[in-house]
């Protein structure tokens, strides 16, 4: 669901109950370096031009 683009942290935080900071760990623990950091600038560049996502 992380890897999504059309799932937000709130809708991963209601099914499966990890907050933002518990999803960006099991993202960076289960991502190569460059992929991890390839979905925080999507995620951040997303975030910056909608109200609700990640």
């Amino acid at each position: 669901m992380a890897l999504s683009d059309n799932d937000s942290f709130a809708a991963i935080k209601n099914l499966h109950g990890l907050g933002p900071d518990a999803v960006k760990t099991l993202m960076r623990q289960n991502l190569n370096t460059g992929s991890y950091r390839a979905w925080r600038r999507r995620v951040r560049a997303f975030s910056d031009r909608r109200e609700v996502y990640k």
